[in-house]
């Protein structure tokens, strides 16, 4: 959710830098801020200067008037400020001073903004310590800045260069350096970047959207994943992963149309379903250990109190619960109930005042839902917590505690980003949980967190099984009818695999346990009908093996979405994708990644509106 706008100009940039921010305010921020370069505009010396501020952007406008800040080089930024407390501290940019105690007392030589989230942050912070450099915030962009300048020789490019290779994780990051007035450095990976090229050619920008230029430029360059671009006046360079010269398409985009936001997606269901590694990397945000004030003040003795939790959700927000049931009864040792939301508030249960309710919404409107929450506490039950988009909504703003997720604006009426980013959230309340139950050791934590570092980029990796799932869809788009197999936490991965391709593709589709087969389903199983099953490498795979003989018996075709040890093969009537790694506990959040492409390249192939599904809402605030 996070805001980035840079420029290079031979005019005073600052007011396009401020009104970008402003244009991404949607995205949700606490901090916002800009820095210029002061010679930029020609005069013959000064630094960089810099304003910051934890309220709103237009307090940003104010700041920089009062403080005369002028500058034809500059970036901006809006952010999440979960490294630490919001304060302005933690708010980009970000200057390096270079080392020594007094540092701070010197006149900043780099000037960073960055989304995303860097895993290896600490290992680097310890080696630029070693090295003196002195750390004022809890952020890891901060590193990033310190990096650079300690690789700095004469050459801003060379120093970024230099500093990538050393980081690992996802990133969008615009740089420059006070020797060098009239140059801005960006770079991506797994975080969006956008490039600006301004009227006549003579200015050059970045953004991580296109509508942060509305107004400025309608010509845009979607810079590509692991691209390095190198901005000064009048004049761009785009290299490769590689490090290779390259050359983008300029495309004309209107940034008030959908287009704009659309980018080099046919659909926003594409383009959300491509976001999920920065989406990910967003929510995860700051999270630099596992507390219950990751929940809010007093989480901690709430989570002690209660001893069973109940979770209310409806449809995709529904299935995100149900994998939660797994992990919260599995590592947290916490009896975990879920219960459809519309179901629950019109049945009589037995109400235990030591539950915690937890509510799952993306809009934080949906009807069901609050009402479901509102029965709830009508019953005395109340320690409430919701997994929520928009922080606010009615829900954040009725429920005692909250982890709002940083999907980002969803448009597409299909969840994708959203459900993935509720199940991080979820992951993190398990593990809050254990450890306040004392089911969860140093270690354990240790190797989670590793685990959810990695996410962004494990993402990525899937999504490039793209073509492989367009040519599944190829079968599927003459098909009405599909089964989903699952078991454990891939069976509720199953379930919203089915919904998905139900939702936009209007075939009929099904997802079963996969052991309940032989207790109904399999009656159904023929070639027409497509079985696709989720099979990672876990402990109930065996079982799944025998499961999906079962299918070939009986004539059934096999669409297996298979971990690279698992020795399934393709076959005759066997179709098998395999996932670029095993992801133990946290698998259910990388497979259905896949099962969102199905769904979507089918309903491509068949025609149907995938964003606007018929007779379905994106946010349903009615009963």
């Amino acid at each position: 959710m996070c805001g980035i706008v840079g420029a290079v100009s031979s005019r005073n940039i600052v007011p396009i830098l401020v009104q970008g921010l402003q244009r991404l305010e949607y995205r949700g921020y606490d901090s916002c801020g800009v820095a210029v370069h002061a010679a930029s505009l020609g005069a013959k010396q000064g630094g960089l200067q810099r304003a910051r501020s934890t309220a709103r952007v237009s307090e940003l406008m104010t700041q920089v008037a009062d403080d005369h800040i002028e500058g034809g080089t500059g970036i901006a930024h809006t952010r999440w400020a979960t490294h630490g407390v919001p304060a302005v501290h933690n708010a980009h940019p970000h200057f390096s001073h270079g080392p020594g105690a007094d540092a701070d007392q010197r006149p900043g030589r780099v000037a960073l903004v960055h989304n995303g989230i860097i895993e290896n942050h600490d290992e680097l912070r310890a080696e630029l310590q070693a090295k003196g450099y002195v750390f004022h915030s809890q952020t890891d962009t901060e590193v990033i800045a310190h990096l650079v300048d300690s690789l700095y020789n004469g050459d801003i490019f060379e120093a970024v260069k230099a500093a990538l290779a050393h980081l690992t994780g996802a990133y969008a990051i615009a740089v420059f350096h006070k020797d060098e007035p009239h140059r801005v450095i960006g770079a991506r990976a797994g975080s969006p970047l956008i490039l600006g090229v301004g009227q006549d050619g003579a200015e050059t920008f970045l953004a991580s959207d296109a509508m942060a230029l509305a107004g400025v430029t309608d010509q845009i360059v979607y810079l590509e994943e692991g691209d390095l671009v190198d901005l000064q006046l009048g004049k761009y360079w785009v290299f490769d992963k590689a490090r290779q010269p390259v050359t983008r398409v300029v495309k004309t985009v209107h940034a008030h149309s959908g287009a704009a936001e659309l980018g080099p997606y046919r659909h926003y269901m594409q383009k959300e379903i491509f976001e999920q590694p920065r989406a990910i990397a967003d929510t995860l945000e700051g999270v630099e250990g596992i507390v219950p004030e990751l929940f809010g003040d007093g989480a901690y003795s709430v989570f002690k109190a209660i001893d069973n939790v109940l979770i209310l959700a409806c449809g995709t927000s529904y299935y995100s619960g149900c994998v939660a049931k797994y992990w919260i009864e599995a590592i947290a040792k916490v009896p975990c109930q879920v219960e459809i939301a519309s179901e629950y508030r019109y049945r009589d249960s037995v109400p235990n005042p030591k539950t915690l309710v937890v509510t799952i919404t993306q809009s934080g409107e949906t009807a069901d839902t609050l009402a479901a929450l509102r029965h709830a506490q009508s019953l005395g039950l109340t320690h409430t917590l919701t997994i929520c988009n928009v922080a606010t909504s009615a829900m954040v703003r009725e429920c005692q505690l909250a982890y709002v997720t940083r999907a980002g604006a969803e448009i597409g009426v299909a969840s994708t980003k959203a459900f993935t980013t509720q199940l991080a959230g979820l992951f993190l309340l398990t593990l809050a949980l254990a450890q306040t139950k004392g089911h969860l050791s140093d270690a354990q934590e240790a190797q989670h967190l590793k685990a959810m570092r990695h996410l962004p980029a494990a993402l990525q990796a899937v999504l490039s099984l793209e073509p492989q799932l367009i040519a599944w869809a190829q079968d599927f788009a003459s098909k009405e009818n599909a089964l989903f197999l699952g078991r454990g936490t891939h069976y509720p991965i199953a379930l919203e695999g089915a919904l998905k391709l139900k939702e936009i593709t209007y075939i009929h589709a099904e997802a079963y346990a996969a052991g309940e087969l032989k207790h109904g389903p399999l009656a159904l199983v023929t070639s027409a009908m497509p079985v696709v099953t989720v099979a990672p490498n876990d402990a109930l795979l065996e079982k799944l093996k025998s499961n999906m003989q079962e299918v070939r018996a009986r004539g059934g075709v096999l669409y297996v979405l298979a971990d690279g040890d698992t020795q399934i093969q393709s076959s005759e009537g066997v179709h098998v994708i395999r996932m670029p790694e095993h992801y133990g506990v946290l698998s259910p959040i990388l497979h259905v990644v896949p099962l969102q492409l199905l769904a979507y390249h089918t309903a491509c192939a068949r025609g149907t509106d995938v964003d606007k599904p018929r007779n379905l809402a994106k946010s349903v605030t009615v009963e």
